[in-house]
């Protein structure tokens, strides 16, 4: 894919995660029921921008020759990045995703080439992985608005 169009559809997705998530107030995005887990937005954000940190490592290993694709727990990931992030406040984690994905398409801009490689990382972090999260939200924003929250889902 042609770096253009990975970054327009990155563009879009995290659009339109913005448009859900900014009308939210402190206490909705922090309301757990996202996931059963008991996964708020909060969460959610964290999760994304974990994704993209790691996607910017990813790019900078590639960029310097040193990438080595291999096996990857995601599940581990997702835990490890949830037990970290969970203690931040919802200001930290919006900072937090924020950051990561500007290093990353930075580092995805400065390639001089879009390999295979990070092809694959920029849109399993990014447009893959938004649109994976954003039928889920879109539902959960309407519950939360709505007040129609499914039974033990929320505190």
């Amino acid at each position: 894919m042609k770096l253009d169009d990975l970054l327009r559809e990155e563009d879009s997705g995290w659009t339109e995660f913005h448009r859900l998530l900014d009308p939210l107030s402190p206490t909705e995005a922090e309301t757990p029921g996202y996931f059963p887990e008991g996964w708020s937005v909060k969460d959610l954000i964290g999760h994304l921008g974990s994704w993209l940190a790691e996607a910017g490592i990813a790019l900078e290993r590639i960029a310097a020759g040193t990438y080595r694709a291999g096996e990857l727990d995601i599940d581990a990931k997702n835990d490890e990045f949830l037990e970290a992030l969970r203690p931040l406040t919802l200001r930290e984690t919006h900072a937090q995703a924020e950051a990561a994905r500007a290093h990353t398409l930075r580092t995805l801009r400065s390639l001089p080439e879009v390999s295979e490689d990070a092809a694959w990382w920029i849109e399993k972090a990014g447009p893959a992985h938004y649109a994976t999260h954003l039928p889920r939200l879109r539902e959960w924003v309407e519950e939360l608005r709505s007040g129609a929250f499914p039974a033990g889902d929320h505190v």
